[in-house]
């Protein structure tokens, strides 16, 4: 199967994913303290949503990912909204990216890169852009149970527990206009075989598989990176595999092990660091913000097609990852 990334990795070398959907929101002013998290804006605001995919749109983001990570039909249920409610809303949340990145497109002065002239002065309109994608988010289980699980695995529940859980977002999402599944923030293995396994079942659509990592050689639940690339290499259901929502300082050893046992793209988007505090659905004090230009360079030296930001990482730190990346290489250091 073709990579969906291939007309960027060849035009430009790399693939800019979006920031964090829920960072945008809480700056737009919306309070997430909820067990839907960023879903609940689905319910209450969905412009806010299409608003913030714009925001990523604009600051240079080539892949926006809808808000289905915490969305549901448990979750949903839990909140007394019925099934085929329940399938509306996350079919909604696909068609609120689809319509931001339609709508930005449709403006002519969205299709170019401002590029510099030589020695300086006005930039000018002459690289054409390509038309961004939309990923269709699949969050883990521990996303449903809002406890803080997704960062280390351990669900106390079967395999096929995870995967009726898991079937039917995942069947719609697959049968909706998203151009990708974006199976992310992954903290347990068998979790992502048994996403693979449905993916399989259910659709010929690309997915792309990102795990949360506990350090730079093992994933949440303390399976070697090593492990999981060859997992990934050899299997037809996984288009791409990499790392989120996971300290940027972890990304280039991990993304280093990922690309030199697969050759499928490999992506990486970093939170901004600090430790999720479940209970207060807020994001402890972080290390040092890193320098996310040079960081993002960083990881596509060390083989990231695919580079962005998770939580705590918004626009403007997207805006600074596109000016590094399209720089010429002796225009920044690695």
């Amino acid at each position: 199967m073709p990579s969906c990334f291939d007309a960027f990795l060849h035009s430009q070398g790399f693939v800019l994913v979006d920031g964090g959907l829920a960072t945008e929101l809480e700056s737009a002013g919306h309070d997430l303290n909820d067990p839907l998290w960023s879903a609940k804006v689905l319910l209450q605001a969905p412009e806010a949503v299409r608003a913030a995919h714009a925001a990523y749109l604009r600051a240079g983001a080539d892949c926006v990912i809808t808000a289905t990570y915490q969305a549901t039909f448990e979750g949903l249920a839990a909140r007394g909204v019925a099934r085929a409610e329940a399938a509306d809303i996350m079919r909604s949340a696909v068609d609120l990216a689809v319509s931001a990145r339609d709508r930005f497109w449709a403006e002519p002065a969205n299709r170019t890169w401002p590029v510099r002239r030589p020695g300086g002065g006005p930039a000018k309109q002459s690289t054409a852009r390509i038309r961004p994608l939309v990923a269709a988010s699949i969050g883990p289980y521990g996303a449903f149970l809002a406890d803080g699980s997704e960062y280390h695995g351990k669900y106390g529940v079967a395999p096929e527990a995870l995967a009726d859980f898991h079937r039917p977002r995942l069947r719609l999402l697959a049968e909706s206009p998203a151009d990708i599944l974006a199976c992310e923030t992954i903290p347990s293995f068998t979790e992502a075989q048994v996403l693979a396994a449905l993916v399989e079942d259910a659709t010929d659509k690309p997915a792309w598989f990102t795990f949360t990592c506990r350090d730079a050689g093992r994933l949440s639940d303390g399976t070697p990176i090593d492990e999981v690339a060859a997992w990934a290499d050899e299997t037809a259901s996984v288009s791409a595999v990499g790392v989120n929502c996971t300290p940027a300082r972890l990304l280039p050893p991990v993304i280093r092990a990922l690309a030199a046992a697969t050759a499928k793209p490999v992506v990486a988007y970093p939170n901004g660091g600090g430790e999720w505090d479940a209970v207060t659905k807020t994001w402890g004090r972080a290390d040092a913000e890193p320098d996310w230009g040079r960081a993002c360079r960083r990881w596509v030296a060390a083989g990231a097609a695919a580079v962005g930001g998770c939580c705590r990482v918004g626009p403007e730190d997207i805006g600074t990852m596109r000016t590094a990346l399209a720089a010429p290489s002796h225009e920044t250091h690695t």
